[in-house]
């Protein structure tokens, strides 16, 4: 919007949820024009970022035109009513597909709405499209899709991030005001981080995995991306809570989730030695340590804090990520749902052949080393390994959330690189979610925001890091810092 108060009715993709909101409730735009701004925007877009798999335009507009007509009350409106949200194609929408990004469910169509889009709906969001990922979420720069490469939207030679690059993509070019993503070792941070958008990972627990498909059961938890931290809230508010349907989902309040304090004085701040060392790109810690000298004034104490743990999270993680997923994809055998391979002469060979077919290169690395983890004789010394430094990791966590309130880190090494580059290093592109996998082994809450300074002319996130369910000091801490 202008200084003058003025705007462009088809630039309202450039909008936040609160705006919206705002204008809405002045009766300065309807609903109609909102979706249409947006799937102009997705038309002008898409051929080139390929953020989206499905997309449910005609049925979109029809229940804009229904709002238009029926609405009566705009000062009483649930928070999302009428509000385009996109979905990771990894979570589940009642009678559309959900593919994972991969072969194997092309042909899979959801028969129920996981607990988050049945509560997105609830509140009257209206669900935009289905967005590309890494196949089975299992990447970090959302290359590894059956559907083709996501691209960056600030340059579409870069990657956006992985896995939910689809879901930050879209929100970042105004393909959506928000987006649901999910987050195992940094899936929503690492591309929010890469898109220069906002991107929260809530506390394991916060929000139900029901409809999301299982990748790695102790660590995946449903994140949300927005243009910025309030309307990261607001989809927090709308589908956080506890929920029968998933044993993991823990009663914990949502209040003050979008009650924001003015200041952060008495906020004593914490910055971990070990996230700024060799291999972090000094383009991105000049940014990062801009954020934190801006900050230091204002809060209550900022001191240097130690994760000594942090050097094993990274092979830790691998080894119990790789673990659950040969586990949780077992499932797929060609039986009871997604692609059958043809021609198979006995049960073996359908398994053997369907998986062969349906699986991209990064799945199956990780089905074998998971399922050789596991094995007779190597399962205590990997997995049960893995697990004690997890608690390690957990206890480092613990001590320090004794001195301060929220940690301040990079979110990621490095800004957005090219397509291709670490593709055939395997191990390389794993080092992207070095700051972001700690904080999953330790189910702890955590947003990224864009740095107030670029880096090559690309943002850089700053990760904020809170204590279990404490995600209300750290969109305080964000809201605070995104004011800059």
């Amino acid at each position: 919007m202008s200084e003058s108060g003025m705007y462009h009715k088809d630039r309202l993709y450039d909008f936040s949820i609160f705006e919206l909101r705002n204008l809405l409730r002045k009766r300065e735009v309807s609903f109609s024009e909102i979706i249409n701004s947006i799937t102009n925007r997705i038309k002008e877009k898409e051929k080139t970022i390929n953020g989206y798999i499905s997309l449910f335009i005609e049925q979109a507009t029809e229940q804009a035109k229904k709002l238009d007509q029926h609405i009566k009350d705009f000062d009483n409106l649930p928070l999302l009513t009428g509000i385009p949200i996109a979905i990771k194609d990894n979570i589940c929408v009642k009678n559309a597909l959900t593919t994972c990004g991969s072969k194997i469910l092309a042909n899979f169509v959801s028969p129920y709405d996981a607990t988050v889009t049945k509560r997105l709906k609830e509140n009257g969001a209206i669900i935009i499209g289905k967005t590309n990922l890494d196949e089975f979420a299992m990447g970090s720069s959302s290359e590894m899709s059956f559907y083709g490469p996501v691209s960056n939207p600030h340059n579409s030679e870069l990657v956006p991030g992985g896995s939910s690059g689809g879901s930050a993509a879209v929100v970042a070019y105004g393909g959506a005001f928000a987006a649901l993503g999910s987050d195992t070792g940094g899936s929503v941070r690492q591309p929010a981080a890469l898109c220069g958008v906002a991107g929260i990972k809530p506390t394991y627990g916060r929000i139900s995995r029901y409809g999301l498909v299982a990748f790695a059961s102790s660590l995946d938890q449903i994140g949300q991306i927005g243009k910025t931290v309030k309307d990261c809230a607001i989809l927090l508010s709308v589908v956080g809570g506890l929920d029968e349907h998933d044993s993991t989902s823990v009663n914990e309040s949502m209040e003050g989730i979008l009650n924001f304090e003015s200041n952060i004085k008495d906020i004593r701040i914490g910055i971990p030695k070990e996230y700024f060392i060799e291999g972090l790109d000094p383009g991105v810690e000049k940014a990062v340590q801009n954020m934190i000298k801006t900050i230091t004034p204002q809060c209550a104490e900022v001191k240097e804090v130690s994760l000594p743990h942090t050097q094993y999270a990274i092979s830790a993680y691998y080894l119990i990520n790789m673990a659950e997923v040969s586990s949780n994809l077992a499932r797929y055998d060609a039986v009871k749902y997604g692609h059958r391979a043809e021609n198979a002469q006995n049960l073996r060979a359908l398994y053997e052949k369907t998986r062969e077919e349906g699986f991209g290169q990064e799945v199956k690395r990780r089905i074998i080393l998971g399922a050789y983890g596991l094995s007779k004789g190597y399962y205590e010394e990997y997995y049960g390994t893995a697990q004690k430094v997890r608690t390690l990791i957990r206890n480092d966590f613990d001590l320090v959330f004794k001195e301060v309130d929220v940690l301040l880190t990079p979110t990621t090494p490095t800004v957005a690189f090219r397509k291709g580059e670490k593709i055939a290093d395997p191990l390389t592109m794993y080092l992207s979610d070095i700051y972001t996998v700690p904080v999953s082994l330790a189910g702890l809450p955590a947003i990224s925001i864009p740095c107030k300074d670029k880096h090559q002319n690309l943002p850089v996130g700053l990760q904020i890091i809170g204590r279990p369910f404490d995600e209300k000091t750290v969109l305080n801490v964000a809201n605070w810092l995104e004011k800059l």
